[in-house]
């Protein structure tokens, strides 16, 4: 049975924005005056403010967790936003997608604000059935909350659905979900790392998933290990 539903993450695997959360991250903790580096920060990259801010200062208190989202947001929309672009041919690759009879969903932690415009951006309203986004769910990746919520709007069961996504977050979140996910290199994480998750495959980026794509798990029916 070949995979219908293919859910994308978008920061770093349709859009190169994860360098840009990272140094937004970095100026909103330091402004409160914690100073991590950005390595640090990448490594969290993935997650939504619910879930990153914990993991760097598991002390902090809903209201500074709140603050520092909302000031790595502002942050972002302002200085960075604006510059962010597509991965090259990351247009074409939805538009081959849907046209083989792919149902599309773009499913991220980033708000809902920037999912839309990420979607003006790859200029996709045309090509995907929805979009999820932290905004609709109580929790981010890697809880499997975004993904549930994706593949609900699919109308098909988890094992007709792949995840696509450059982080471990959202290797985690999709087999939490109970869905197979498809890793990209493209957001900066060592393969190792991606390996570790255990996604059913791992490509460069979604350009080398489309130039493979009649042997890829795409098209093949694979159980859902969970």
């Amino acid at each position: 049975m070949q995979k219908r539903a293919l859910l994308f993450d978008i920061d770093g695997t349709l859009v190169d924005s994860n360098d840009a959360h990272v140094e937004a991250w970095h100026r909103a903790f330091a402004a409160e005056g914690h100073l991590f580096g950005r390595n640090e920060i990448h490594a969290q990259v993935g997650k939504g403010a619910d879930n990153l801010v914990p993991s760097l200062l598991p002390d902090a208190s809903a209201e500074i967790q709140a603050r520092l989202a909302e000031a790595e947001g502002e942050i972002f929309r302002r200085e960075f936003m604006p510059q962010v672009e597509p991965f090259e041919g990351v247009r074409e690759v939805l538009k081959r997608l849907a046209g083989r009879g792919h149902t599309l969903v773009l499913a991220s932690s980033a708000s809902r604000a920037e999912v839309e415009y990420y979607v003006d951006l790859l200029d996709a309203d045309g090509l995907i059935t929805g979009t999820t986004s932290r905004d609709d769910v109580g929790h981010s990746k890697p809880c499997p909350d975004i993904f549930t919520v994706a593949l609900d709007l699919t109308g098909g069961p988890a094992a007709s659905a792949i995840v696509i996504g450059d982080t471990p977050y959202d290797v985690l979140a999709a087999r939490r979900a109970g869905i197979d996910a498809i890793a990209v290199l493209s957001g900066g994480f060592e393969p190792e790392t991606l390996a570790s998750c255990r996604p059913i495959a791992i490509y460069e980026n979604v350009f080398d998933l489309d130039r493979n794509y009649d042997a890829s798990p795409i098209t093949l029916h694979q159980s859902v290990d969970a």
